[in-house]
C-alpha cells in the first residue's frame, strides 16, 4: 500500500511540476526564437563563423546548413573516438573500432544516443565531455530549430524565408539548454550524482573481492542527457547505475528533465502563432497519450502473470532496481520511450509482454507525447495537418490549418514524413531477421527474440536509443545498419518538415469563415488522437502481432 501511495504521489508531483513549468518555459522559448536582439556573446559566435545574424535563409538554405553542420559533427566525433588514446584524460582507453565509432557518431549527432558499448570501459573523459556531451547540446538544439521553422511557416506570409539556422542554434544552446543544464547539474551533484575526473579506481568490496570503478564528469552530462532527450549514459547501466541515478529524488528529477521541454513547446507554438488555445489542444493530446501509456505499463508490471516469483515480489521486479521499484521504473520507461531519449533505469527486455510491447508502441507513435526536443512537436503538428486534411475530405472542402490552405504540395510533404520512419524500421528489421548471422545475435528465440530486433530498429529509426538489451548489436553489421537507420530516421523527416515550412510561408493566409474547422476544441483533440492511433495501428500492427502480442497470447 505504501508503494502504491508513493507511486501516485510521484506521478502527481511530476504532473504538477510540468504544469508549473508549461507557461514560463514555453513563453521564454518563444521569446528566444522570435526576438530581434542578439547577446554580445552571440555576436562573437556569429563573427567567428562568418555569419550575418540579421540575415535569413530560405528553407533550402536552412536545410543545407542543418545537413552541413551535422555532417561536420559526424566526421569530428568519428575522428575523436578513433584517436582518443592520443588525447588527455583518455584514462587508458583504446581507440574505438571503426564500425562502433561510426555507430556512436551517428547516434549522438542524430540525438539518438544508442550505445552498443559500455561507456565506462570504452570512452575517455575528454571524448565524453568534448565529444558526446557537446553533441547532446547541439543535436537537441537542431530539433528545436527545425520546429521553429515550421511554426514560422504558419506565422509568415508570402515570403521565402524561414529563419537563420546558425542564429537559432546559437540562441537555443546559449539561452535555453546551457543555463538549465548548469542549474540542474548542481542539483544532481547535491542529490548524489558524481562529478570528478577520477580514472579507473580499484576498490575492495565488503566480501573482500576487488572491483574496478570508473569515475568521471557524470552530473554535467546527466543533466543535458535528460533535458535534451539524448539518453546516452556515462555507464553501461545508464540511469540504473547509482553513480548516474542514486536515489528516488534524482530518478524523479531526471524524468522531469526529459519531459519538461517537450511538454512546454506547445505553449511556445501557441504563443508564436498568436493563439494559445492551439497550444493547449496539442498538449492535451500529448498528455492523454502519456497518461494512458503510464497506466497501461504500470498495470502490466504490477499485475504480472509471468511467474510465481512475480506475485511474491508484488509484480514484475525482474530487471528493475530495488531502490526505484515498479512504479518509478514504469514511469521512467514510458517517459523515455515517448520522448527521443534512450535513458533507462530498468531493463525493458525484462518487462511483461504488455509493458514491453507498450514501450515499443510508444516509439512507433513517433515519440510525440511529448517527443524529443523539437522533433516531438513537429511530429505531432504533421499529424495535426493530416487530421485537418481528413476532416476536410469529410465535408468536401479544401482543408485549412492556422489560416494556411493544405494543398497537394503540403500533403505530399506530410505523407512522406509519416512514411519514412516506418519504412526504415520495417525494412531494417526484415533484413535482420532474414540473415542467419544476425538472428544468432538474439538472446531469445520466438516472438520475444523478434521483439528484440523490432525494438532495436524502432529505437534507432525514431532516434530513441533505448534497447531491449537482449540482443548483441556490437557487430559490424548491426553497427552499420543501425547507424544508417539513425541517419535516415533523423534527417529525411527534417527535409520534409523544412520543405513544408517553406511551402506554408509562401502562402497568403486565408480568413476564418463558417466552414473553417476549429482546431482548438475537444472535438479536434479527439480527431487527432484517432488519426494518430489509426496511422500507427495500420502501419505497425502486423509487426507487433508477430512480437509482443504473440508473446502475450502465448
Amino acid at each position: 500500500m505504501n508503494e502504491t501511495l508513493a507511486g501516485w504521489l510521484q506521478v502527481i508531483a511530476l504532473i504538477g511540476a510540468l504544469a508549473l513549468s508549461f507557461r514560463p518555459l514555453g513563453d521564454y522559448m518563444a521569446h528566444v526564437l522570435t526576438t530581434g536582439k542578439h547577446w554580445r556573446v552571440e555576436r562573437m559566435v556569429y563573427r567567428a563563423g562568418g555569419v550575418d545574424g540579421d540575415a535569413e535563409q530560405t528553407w533550402g538554405a536552412y536545410l543545407r546548413s542543418v545537413l552541413a553542420f551535422s555532417l561536420i559533427s559526424l566526421v569530428f566525433l568519428y575522428g575523436f573516438q578513433r584517436l582518443q588514446n592520443h588525447f588527455l584524460l583518455s584514462i587508458g582507453m583504446k581507440a574505438v573500432s571503426p564500425a562502433l565509432a561510426f555507430n556512436t557518431a551517428a547516434s549522438f549527432v542524430t540525438n539518438t544516443n544508442w550505445q552498443a558499448y559500455s561507456g565506462e570501459s570504452t570512452m575517455g573523459h575528454l571524448v565524453q565531455m568534448a565529444g558526446l556531451a557537446v553533441q547532446n547540446f547541439v543535436s537537441a538544439a537542431v530539433g528545436i530549430a527545425v520546429v521553429a521553422t515550421l511554426i514560422r511557416g504558419f506565422t509568415r506570409k508570402k515570403t521565402s524565408y524561414v529563419g537563420n539556422f546558425w542564429v537559432d542554434l546559437t540562441r537555443i544552446v546559449l539561452r535555453i539548454l546551457l543555463p538549465i543544464s548548469f542549474l540542474f547539474a548542481i542539483v544532481l551533484v547535491a542529490g548524489g550524482v558524481i562529478e570528478n575526473f577520477h580514472g579507473i579506481q580499484s576498490i575492495t568490496t565488503i566480501a573482500g573481492d576487488h572491483q574496478s570503478l570508473t569515475g568521471g564528469p557524470v552530473a554535467s552530462q546527466e543533466a543535458i542527457k535528460e533535458l535534451g532527450t539524448n539518453g546516452g549514459g556515462f555507464y553501461n547501466a545508464n540511469s540504473a547505475h547509482p553513480f548516474e541515478n542514486p536515489n528516488a529524488f534524482t530518478n524523479w528529477l531526471e524524468i522531469y528533465l526529459l519531459l519538461v521541454i517537450g511538454f512546454s513547446l506547445p505553449r511556445t507554438f501557441g504563443t508564436m502563432v498568436g493563439d494559445k488555445r492551439q497550444g493547449y489542444a496539442i498538449v492535451a493530446v500529448m498528455g492523454l497519450i502519456w497518461a494512458s501509456s503510464v497506466a497501461i505499463v504500470t498495470a502490466n508490471e504490477l499485475h504480472s502473470v509471468s511467474s510465481s516469483a512475480g506475485h511474491l515480489a508484488g509484480g514484475m521486479m525482474e530487471g528493475k532496481e530495488q531502490r526505484f521499484g515498479i512504479w518509478a521504473s514504469a514511469l521512467f520507461a514510458v517517459s523515455t520511450t515517448l520522448t527521443s531519449c534512450g535513458a533507462v533505469n530498468s531493463f525493458h527486455d525484462s518487462f511483461t509482454p504488455g509493458g514491453g510491447g507498450m514501450t515499443i508502441f510508444n516509439m512507433m507513435l513517433g515519440e510525440i507525447a511529448p517527443g524529443g526536443t523539437g522533433s516531438g512537436l513537429y511530429g505531432i503538428l504533421i499529424l495535426a495537418i493530416v487530421a485537418v486534411f481528413v476532416a476536410g475530405l469529410m465535408v468536401g472542402r479544401t482543408p485549412e490549418y492556422l489560416g494556411k490552405k493544405l494543398t497537394g504540395r503540403e500533403m505530399k510533404f506530410a505523407s512522406l514524413y509519416i512514411l519514412t520512419t516506418p519504412a526504415v524500421v520495417l525494412v531494417g528489421a526484415g533484413i535482420a531477421m532474414a540473415l542467419p548471422g544476425e538472428r544468432a545475435g538474439m538472446l531469445n528465440t520466438g516472438p520475444h527474440g523478434f521483439s528484440e530486433v523490432l525494438y532495436a530498429f524502432t529505437s534507432a529509426a525514431n532516434n530513441n536509443g533505448s534497447a531491449f538489451a537482449g540482443i548483441t548489436v556490437n557487430t559490424d553489421w548491426y553497427n552499420t545498419a543501425l547507424g544508417l537507420a539513425m541517419l535516415f530516421g533523423r534527417f529525411l523527416p527534417m527535409v520534409f518538415v523544412l520543405g513544408l515550412a517553406g511551402s506554408l510561408a509562401k502562402q497568403q493566409p486565408v480568413p476564418v469563415n463558417a466552414g473553417t474547422l476549429p482546431t482548438h476544441r475537444p472535438q479536434f483533440v479527439g480527431l487527432l488522437l484517432g488519426v494518430i492511433l489509426i496511422v500507427v495501428g495500420l502501419t505497425y500492427f502486423p509487426a507487433l502481432a508477430l512480437g509482443p502480442i504473440a508473446e502475450g497470447l502465448h
